[in-house]
């Protein structure tokens, strides 16, 4: 029987057949959410105009994250997953700071968009080294 460290942590990547396929999928799915929320807000759309695309960006995202800690979670210890952390992070001031939302925004866009085009050896590179494992 394996235990936690194992499931959450395994020895290689988990894939499944239709993984590649889903992330595509979500990630079209999440730059539109995105790129029509940020254009809603800085065109300055009514709440309720802005509700879809924001309800498209937030499950697409979940669904990418949902995937990548399918594989494993050692994704939350590299430079990769704590971007994302990161990203989330800003998003979460937007409630408290509204005026300043289209610039979160902005920050978030700047961090995933880095996060995503940056070489793999500093996207993969663990800033944590996961359980059994040295760095």
């Amino acid at each position: 029987m394996k235990n936690l460290k194992d499931i959450l942590f395994p020895a290689g990547k988990r894939h499944w057949k239709g993984s590649r396929a889903a992330r595509i999928a979500l990630r079209t799915a999440h730059l539109l959410g995105v790129s029509l929320l940020f254009g809603g807000h800085w065109f300055g759309l009514p709440k309720a105009e802005l509700a879809p695309w924001l309800y498209l960006a937030a499950v697409s995202g979940a669904g990418l994250i949902a995937l990548e800690l399918y594989s494993g979670f050692d994704w939350l210890l590299q430079l990769a997953g704590g971007l994302v952390l990161l990203k989330l992070a800003v998003l979460l001031f937007i409630p408290a700071f509204w005026e300043e939302r289209v610039a979160l925004l902005v920050l978030a866009m700047v961090i995933g968009s880095a996060g995503s085009h940056m070489p793999g050896t500093l996207r993969h590179f663990y800033y944590i080294p996961p359980p059994g494992r040295r760095e």
